[in-house]
């Protein structure tokens, strides 16, 4: 089951779903609309599983920066999001993909008791000029069945996760053992 706009309203209220900053009118019949932080790391080189990913951490000024095609960006959310009750779904709008923006294909799903600042891979199909706190991207919250499992206590690699992160895959990779 997906919240509706007046249930993701309710929920932040009864302090179910935290959202932060929270803005009502960000609220649409099924969703929550979510910014984009104002920070990206651009990862922009050969990528390897077994090691720690590259980049240069840049601010994405108030007037914009420019995203070039071939260029893996990680960004970050500018709200907060989790629940312990929820599981939460983010993903990119119509409005961001008519830009020809990628964003977060490989990662929508927040565990229910994931508190996060989400890390956003993004991708460009052509040169575009994004902003930050701009609008971008849909996030829902579903509703859990069966017995309650928090993210956070389960202590798995990202749970300490508050801004940009790269892939830990390496952690678990034999290859990148030493």
């Amino acid at each position: 089951m997906i919240l509706t706009g007046p249930a993701i309203a309710a929920a932040v209220a009864s302090g179910e779903i935290d959202i932060d900053p929270f803005d009502q009118a960000r609220l649409s019949p099924n969703a929550y609309d979510w910014r984009l932080g104002d920070t990206l790391r651009v990862c922009d080189g050969d990528l390897d599983a077994a090691a720690p990913t590259p980049y240069a951490e840049t601010p994405i000024p108030t007037d914009g920066l420019v995203l070039q095609p071939g260029v893996l960006y990680l960004g970050v959310t500018l709200e907060r999001t989790g629940s312990e009750r929820y599981a939460q779904m983010l993903n990119g709008d119509r409005t961001t993909g008519s830009l020809g923006i990628w964003v977060h294909v490989s990662a929508p799903l927040g565990h229910a008791g994931h508190a996060i600042r989400w890390t956003l891979e993004i991708r460009a199909a052509r040169p575009v000029r994004v902003y930050p706190g701009m609008t971008f991207g849909k996030l829902v919250f579903l509703q859990t069945f069966g017995a309650p499992a928090s993210y956070q206590r389960l202590g798995r690699k990202y749970t300490t996760t508050d801004g940009i992160d790269i892939s830990r895959l390496y952690e678990e990779n034999p290859a990148g053992a030493a």
